[in-house]
């Protein structure tokens, strides 16, 4: 199954389990498995880990208060962030061993019901979750606001087709434009953008006189 369709530990069969995929989602369904299964985690790469809290605190709290979340595009630390890797938070590969979870190496081939690794090992689990993440996909939108790259072209979510906008997109804006507790910025600004557009009265059109 992927992760979008997992619920608790009762939809997934007995027996081992393989989890594909170490970011936040993989480890987190991983430890949530780990009290009742057999646990196998595929990591391809690794990923930063970091603590849920400090000092009895939130991280998000210490991330807003130093204005993390808010680094913009256009800064010259926005534009290295960009090019980084992700973070784990809460989650690291010494607590998932420490939950009995067996780490595994990348999974790169499948056969029937038996999935080899990057190292050479193999595993023939009872289940397979995927969590390998999402790409973008904009096919749906036919209009012309995609660059040579392939990505949508827009600042601050507003783009060159008159009342076309996005919201949501990682680093749309800053660091927290993807995040829940942080998309509402963008969405002000869009919304700000939105009412001054429909405030202007367009010109009329120019009238030539008869000769």
């Amino acid at each position: 199954m992927h992760s979008t369709v997992y619920r608790s530990p009762a939809d997934v069969h007995s027996g081992a389990v393989l989890m594909v995929g170490g970011g936040n989602t993989g480890y987190q369904i991983a430890e949530e498995l780990a009290a009742s299964h057999e646990v196998h985690l595929s990591v391809g790469s690794r990923q930063t880990p970091l603590p849920q809290r400090l000092l009895g605190r939130d991280l998000f709290r210490y991330l807003d208060a130093v204005r993390f979340l808010r680094v913009n595009v256009e800064s010259r630390l926005g534009q290295r962030l960009q090019h980084g890797g992700e973070t784990l938070i809460g989650s690291s590969p010494r607590a998932a061993r420490r939950h009995g979870i067996q780490l595994r190496s990348r999974a790169v081939d499948a056969s029937g019901r038996e999935v080899r690794f990057a190292d050479g090992s193999s595993l023939s689990p009872a289940a397979v979750i995927w969590a390998t993440g999402f790409v973008l996909d904009h096919s749906f939108v036919q209009a012309p606001v995609f660059g040579a790259d392939g990505r949508v072209a827009h600042r601050r979510g507003v783009t060159e087709v008159p009342g076309l906008y996005f919201l949501g997109l990682p680093w749309q804006y800053t660091r927290g434009s993807a995040l829940l507790g942080w998309v509402k910025d963008d969405a002000q600004y869009i919304a700000s953008e939105i009412a001054r557009t429909a405030t202007q009265v367009p010109e009329p059109p120019a009238v030539r006189a008869a000769v």
